[in-house]
């Protein structure tokens, strides 16, 4: 993180836009318990939206749906997004995140209403989970943007693959899936969530290889990890955005998805080593 503020979030963007590397931005929270809450959580982002466009950045936001009222029912947290998107002015994606599996379901509905709208919003699907093959498949007629990204909560064997081999191949048979849909004429978009060189490189060329597909790839990185492996895709020209996180709830953001997934600080650790 650069920091708890928007002010922080967004310097760090413009550092990043300097050197050609454009940007999404998420305020960390979750699960609010009033909708008084959410309108707090609406105006940050319009407050990121427009000081991004005065400033000129290519700047995305990701939204937690339990961030903007999913947990409260009666359609607010499709109320949120919606207006969010509409905040954008056609510049660029509104990335609706996903969360544990106990919301999967109802983030594909919320994303779908969306979409039919014409709402220029996209969702993440995650590669650990049995169910996202399927979910990928529906998604396809409505020339979907995705974010794939690995997965990041703890979820039972049922639910989620436990193996990390089997993950790393179903996302890239996903996102295959993916370029081969654009191959074939289909639209949409896809971010590729993954700090995995082994995946970056083969989903990159690819995707090179179809210049319908090279128009519709990003790979999308945190902030502050895999330097080295950002700097190299932006020197080989491969298309790169970097998630920024920012906000006063970062310790318990944190913390809790440390607590949840162990293997989470490995992960953080190796990319440090690197």
């Amino acid at each position: 993180m650069p920091g708890e503020t928007r002010e922080d979030a967004l310097r760090e963007a413009a550092s990043l836009s300097s050197r050609g590397v454009p940007s999404i931005l998420t305020m960390l929270g979750e699960n609010v318990a009033s909708e008084d809450e959410t309108r707090a959580v609406v105006d940050e982002y319009l407050g990121i939206l427009s000081e991004a466009a005065e400033l000129g950045l290519d700047v995305e936001v990701s939204v937690k749906p339990t961030h903007l009222g999913l947990d409260l029912g009666g359609g607010l947290a499709a109320r949120n997004v919606a207006e969010l998107a509409a905040a954008t002015g056609g510049r660029g994606t509104l990335w609706i995140d996903m969360e544990s599996s106990a919301y999967t379901e109802a983030t594909l509905d919320l994303y779908r209403e969306l979409a039919a709208e014409g709402g220029n919003v996209g969702v993440c699907l995650q590669s650990y989970l049995r169910r996202t093959e399927a979910d990928l498949e529906s998604l396809l007629p409505l020339s979907p943007r995705i974010r794939l990204v690995k997965g990041a909560y703890a979820e039972p064997p049922e639910v989620a693959f436990p193996a990390k081999r089997d993950v790393d191949e179903c996302y890239l048979a996903l996102g295959r899936r993916l370029l081969d849909h654009f191959a074939g004429g289909g639209e949409g978009f896809v971010g590729f969530g993954t700090h995995d060189p082994a995946l970056i490189r083969t989903l990159a060329r690819d995707a090179s290889a179809d210049a319908r597909a090279a128009a519709r790839f990003e790979i999308e990185m945190l902030y502050g990890i895999g330097r080295r492996e950002q700097e190299r895709l932006v020197d080989d020209g491969v298309p790169l955005r970097i998630l920024i996180s920012y906000g006063e709830a970062w310790f318990p953001w944190y913390m809790r998805r440390l607590a949840e997934r162990p293997a989470n600080v490995w992960f953080v650790v190796r990319s440090m080593v690197r």
